[in-house]
This record gives C-alpha cells, sequence and structure tokens, in this order.
C-alpha cells in the first residue's frame, strides 16, 4: 500500500486519484487560514515554485480541528491562499485528521509515521514511490526541509 492508493477530493468536491502523482515528490501538509503558522503558505509555495520543474508538489488539505483556525467555504479558503500568499499548488477539500472522523489518506500517514497530528501545518514528505519517508511538525518552517526534498528528487 501506498499513497497513491487513496482517492481524495479537490476543493470543488471532485474525487482525485492520488495515483496521479506517481513518481513525484509529494509533500502532505494540514492547514489552516487563521493560525499563527499560516504565515508558513509563503514559504510552502516557495519550496513549489523551486522544485515543481523537477517533480515535487504540495498538497493542501485544510483542517479546521485545531481551535477551529480554518473558517469557512472552500471558495473562501482558495481565494484568501491565492491572494494573500499567491499559492499554486494544489488544494483540497476541508479534513479530518484527528479523531473517529479521520480522513483514511491522514489515517494511513499517522499509521507510517504514528503520532495524533499536533496542530496545523504537520508535514508528510512522500518519496516518488508514494512511500511515507519523513514527518515533520506543524513547527518546522518550510526552508528546513529543503534538504530532505532534494534527497528525493
Amino acid at each position: 500500500m501506498s499513497v497513491y492508493d487513496f482517492t481524495v477530493r479537490d476543493n470543488k468536491g471532485n474525487d482525485v486519484s492520488l495515483s496521479e502523482f506517481k513518481g513525484k515528490v509529494l509533500l502532505i501538509v494540514n492547514t489552516a487560514t487563521k493560525c499563527g503558522l499560516t504565515p508558513q503558505y509563503e514559504g510552502l509555495e516557495n519550496l513549489y515554485e523551486k522544485y515543481k520543474d523537477r517533480g515535487f508538489e504540495i498538497l493542501d488539505f485544510p483542517c479546521n480541528q485545531f481551535a477551529f483556525q480554518a473558517p469557512g467555504s472552500a471558495e473562501k479558503i482558495d481565494t484568501f491562499c491565492s491572494l494573500k500568499y499567491h499559492t499554486k499548488f494544489r488544494r483540497f477539500e476541508k479534513i479530518k485528521v484527528n479523531g473517529k472522523e479521520t480522513v483514511p489518506l491522514y489515517q494511513y500517514l499517522k499509521q507510517q509515521k504514528p503520532g495524533r497530528i499536533e496542530w496545523n501545518f504537520a508535514k508528510f514528505l512522500i518519496d516518488r514511490n508514494g512511500e511515507v519517508v519523513e514527518r515533520f511538525a506543524s513547527t518546522a518552517k518550510p526552508e528546513t526541509l529543503e534538504e530532505s526534498i532534494e534527497k528525493l528528487l
């Protein structure tokens, strides 16, 4: 099993098979727009711009489970991220990452790198084979992931 075995919904409600990303290095992140860590969007976009042409993708999953810091519709979240941080990476439907309603993708990610998701902006790095290779805490600034990303590219 790998992340490629999962289907998720994009921010417009369409099913997306993660097999679409086969052969790419992925960074999967649960995000929020009203969090002290929200400025990490800038660093994430910088990573995306720097490495996208080498087969790197960021998959953004808004999550409202932590102090309700991802309020609003998918459209409002997308507009905020696009206008304020100029993000161009893929954004998906708002999800739950902990508890009974944890989406299957995050159940899998947490099985591979155990532990509850502690807060917004927890990050999982996936290799080109769809395997979870590293997990980074919410407080890990995107620029500190560059060495790990470079190794996989």
